[in-house]
Protein backbone atom coordinates (compact mmCIF):
# COMPACT_ATOMS: atom_id res chain seq x y z
CA UNK A 1 0.00 0.00 0.00
CA UNK A 2 1.51 3.28 -1.08
CA UNK A 3 0.86 6.96 -0.36
CA UNK A 4 -1.82 7.18 -3.07
CA UNK A 5 -3.73 4.24 -1.57
CA UNK A 6 -3.56 5.87 1.87
CA UNK A 7 -4.80 9.18 0.46
CA UNK A 8 -7.67 7.38 -1.30
CA UNK A 9 -8.62 5.59 1.91
CA UNK A 10 -8.53 8.83 3.88
CA UNK A 11 -10.93 10.50 1.42
CA UNK A 12 -13.21 7.46 1.11
CA UNK A 13 -13.70 6.98 4.83
CA UNK A 14 -14.74 10.62 5.17
CA UNK A 15 -17.17 10.39 2.23
CA UNK A 16 -17.61 7.08 0.43
CA UNK A 17 -19.98 8.70 -2.07
CA UNK A 18 -17.23 10.99 -3.41
CA UNK A 19 -17.02 10.58 -7.17
CA UNK A 20 -14.12 8.84 -8.88
CA UNK A 21 -13.35 12.13 -10.64
CA UNK A 22 -13.04 14.00 -7.32
CA UNK A 23 -10.91 11.20 -5.87
CA UNK A 24 -8.66 11.37 -8.93
CA UNK A 25 -8.32 15.12 -8.50
CA UNK A 26 -7.51 14.79 -4.79
CA UNK A 27 -4.85 12.12 -5.36
CA UNK A 28 -3.38 13.28 -8.66
CA UNK A 29 -4.19 9.90 -10.22
CA UNK A 30 -6.18 9.10 -13.35
CA UNK A 31 -9.79 8.00 -12.94
CA UNK A 32 -8.84 4.54 -14.27
CA UNK A 33 -6.08 4.25 -11.67
CA UNK A 34 -8.46 5.30 -8.89
CA UNK A 35 -11.04 2.73 -10.00
CA UNK A 36 -8.39 0.01 -10.17
CA UNK A 37 -6.97 0.90 -6.74
CA UNK A 38 -10.40 1.07 -5.06
CA UNK A 39 -11.35 -2.30 -6.56
CA UNK A 40 -8.05 -3.81 -5.32
CA UNK A 41 -8.54 -2.33 -1.83
CA UNK A 42 -12.01 -3.87 -1.68
CA UNK A 43 -10.77 -7.26 -2.89
CA UNK A 44 -7.95 -7.19 -0.32
CA UNK A 45 -10.49 -6.55 2.46
CA UNK A 46 -9.03 -3.14 3.37
CA UNK A 47 -12.41 -1.60 2.51
CA UNK A 48 -14.89 -3.88 4.23
CA UNK A 49 -18.11 -2.08 3.28
CA UNK A 50 -19.69 1.30 2.65
CA UNK A 51 -22.35 2.42 5.13
CA UNK A 52 -24.46 5.38 6.21
CA UNK A 53 -23.57 6.74 9.67
CA UNK A 54 -26.83 7.40 11.53
CA UNK A 55 -27.60 9.81 14.36
CA UNK A 56 -28.85 7.68 17.29
CA UNK A 57 -30.76 10.56 18.91
CA UNK A 58 -32.92 11.12 15.83
CA UNK A 59 -33.84 7.42 15.97
CA UNK A 60 -34.94 7.69 19.59
CA UNK A 61 -31.81 6.11 21.07
CA UNK A 62 -31.05 8.39 24.00
CA UNK A 63 -28.88 6.03 26.07
CA UNK A 64 -25.42 4.72 25.26
CA UNK A 65 -24.00 2.37 27.86
CA UNK A 66 -20.47 1.02 28.09
CA UNK A 67 -20.61 -2.32 29.87
CA UNK A 68 -17.75 -4.38 31.29
CA UNK A 69 -18.68 -8.07 31.57
CA UNK A 70 -17.08 -10.92 33.48
CA UNK A 71 -18.05 -14.49 32.69
CA UNK A 72 -17.75 -17.57 34.86
CA UNK A 73 -15.45 -19.15 32.26
CA UNK A 74 -16.52 -22.65 33.17
CA UNK A 75 -16.86 -23.95 29.65
CA UNK A 76 -15.66 -22.84 26.25
CA UNK A 77 -19.07 -23.54 24.71
CA UNK A 78 -20.67 -21.07 27.17
CA UNK A 79 -18.13 -18.40 26.27
CA UNK A 80 -18.77 -19.02 22.57
CA UNK A 81 -22.53 -18.80 23.19
CA UNK A 82 -22.09 -15.40 24.89
CA UNK A 83 -19.94 -14.15 22.01
CA UNK A 84 -22.52 -15.30 19.48
CA UNK A 85 -25.36 -13.66 21.46
CA UNK A 86 -23.48 -10.33 21.64
CA UNK A 87 -22.60 -10.35 17.93
CA UNK A 88 -26.23 -10.98 16.98
CA UNK A 89 -27.97 -8.49 19.30
CA UNK A 90 -28.87 -5.26 17.49
CA UNK A 91 -28.58 -3.17 20.66
CA UNK A 92 -24.90 -4.15 21.03
CA UNK A 93 -23.11 -1.82 18.62
CA UNK A 94 -19.52 -2.64 19.63
CA UNK A 95 -18.23 -5.81 21.24
CA UNK A 96 -14.63 -6.31 22.35
CA UNK A 97 -12.85 -9.24 23.99
CA UNK A 98 -10.31 -7.61 26.30
CA UNK A 99 -7.43 -8.37 28.62
CA UNK A 100 -7.78 -6.87 32.09
CA UNK A 101 -10.32 -6.92 34.89
CA UNK A 102 -13.25 -7.80 32.62
CA UNK A 103 -13.57 -10.31 29.80
CA UNK A 104 -15.61 -8.17 27.41
CA UNK A 105 -16.62 -4.58 26.77
CA UNK A 106 -19.95 -3.91 25.10
CA UNK A 107 -21.35 -0.64 23.83
CA UNK A 108 -25.12 -0.82 24.06
CA UNK A 109 -27.72 1.62 22.74
CA UNK A 110 -31.21 1.94 24.20
CA UNK A 111 -34.19 4.27 23.97
CA UNK A 112 -34.11 5.19 27.66
CA UNK A 113 -33.12 3.80 31.07
CA UNK A 114 -36.15 1.49 31.15
CA UNK A 115 -35.18 0.06 27.79
CA UNK A 116 -31.61 -0.44 28.99
CA UNK A 117 -32.88 -2.14 32.13
CA UNK A 118 -34.95 -4.52 29.99
CA UNK A 119 -31.81 -5.23 27.96
CA UNK A 120 -29.84 -6.09 31.13
CA UNK A 121 -32.54 -8.50 32.29
CA UNK A 122 -32.69 -10.20 28.91
CA UNK A 123 -28.99 -10.18 28.17
CA UNK A 124 -27.13 -10.43 31.49
CA UNK A 125 -29.42 -11.57 34.31
CA UNK A 126 -30.92 -14.35 32.17
CA UNK A 127 -27.43 -15.68 31.36
CA UNK A 128 -26.15 -17.90 34.16
CA UNK A 129 -22.63 -17.64 32.71
CA UNK A 130 -22.42 -13.89 33.44
CA UNK A 131 -20.62 -13.47 36.78
CA UNK A 132 -21.06 -9.69 36.88
CA UNK A 133 -21.34 -6.62 34.72
CA UNK A 134 -20.62 -2.96 35.36
CA UNK A 135 -22.36 -0.22 33.41
CA UNK A 136 -21.19 3.31 32.66
CA UNK A 137 -23.79 5.56 31.05
CA UNK A 138 -22.44 8.04 28.50
CA UNK A 139 -23.31 11.58 29.62
CA UNK A 140 -22.02 13.33 26.50
CA UNK A 141 -20.28 12.17 23.37
CA UNK A 142 -17.20 14.29 22.79
CA UNK A 143 -15.90 12.25 19.86
CA UNK A 144 -17.29 9.27 18.00
CA UNK A 145 -15.92 8.26 14.64
CA UNK A 146 -15.74 5.26 12.42
CA UNK A 147 -12.62 6.64 10.76
CA UNK A 148 -9.41 4.65 11.11
CA UNK A 149 -6.19 6.67 11.40
CA UNK A 150 -4.27 6.50 8.14
CA UNK A 151 -0.67 6.27 9.34
CA UNK A 152 2.33 6.56 7.07
CA UNK A 153 3.88 3.23 6.27
CA UNK A 154 6.60 1.63 4.28
CA UNK A 155 5.89 2.48 0.67
CA UNK A 156 5.87 -0.53 -1.59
Amino acid sequence: MDHSDRTLLDHLQRDAKRSIALLAEATGLSTASVQRRVRALKQAGVIRREVAILDPATLGLGITAIVAVELERDRLDQIDAFKRKAREDAQVTHFYCIAGEADFILVVMARDISDYEAFTHRFFFADKNVRKFRTSIVVSTEKATSEVPILPGAEG
